[in-house]
């Protein structure tokens, strides 16, 4: 028996169940603008394939009203033009990038949006 299991059975995931905790939902925005909604938390990962410069939005607790603390959001740009991530209303981002407070993402990279408190989220990644 492997360490930190119990020693009863109890629940026992199925091949399917687990998968469905570590398989992603893909959604493609295309537009020049997208603002995140409730449906783009936890197993989605937000495809972005504007060829042009697009702009994500991050949007405040009173419209991500399903955000916990450390939800996440996550992004890969598909498209060719660069990916900036803005602050809605009262929202605080921070991240490690040479603009931390409007982060962009080349094509073909990967961020994630981590709720750390009220209104206010980190973005880790392939930033710049």
């Amino acid at each position: 028996m492997a360490t930190g299991f119990p020693a009863s059975t109890g629940d026992v995931l199925s091949a399917a169940m687990f998968n469905g905790l570590v398989t992603f939902t893909l959604t493609t925005q295309s537009g020049a603008t997208y603002t995140v909604a409730n449906s783009d938390l936890y197993q989605v990962a937000i495809l972005t394939s504007n060829a042009s410069t697009k702009t994500v939005t991050i949007a405040p607790d009173s419209t991500l009203t399903s955000a916990a603390v450390g939800s996440a959001i996550t992004f890969i740009n598909t498209g060719a033009g660069l990916l900036t991530f803005a602050a809605g209303a009262g929202v605080t981002i921070v991240s490690a990038g040479a603009s931390s407070a409007a982060p962009t993402l080349a094509q073909y990279k990967t961020a994630v949006a981590i709720r750390q408190s009220a209104n206010s989220w980190i973005i880790v990644g392939a930033i710049a």
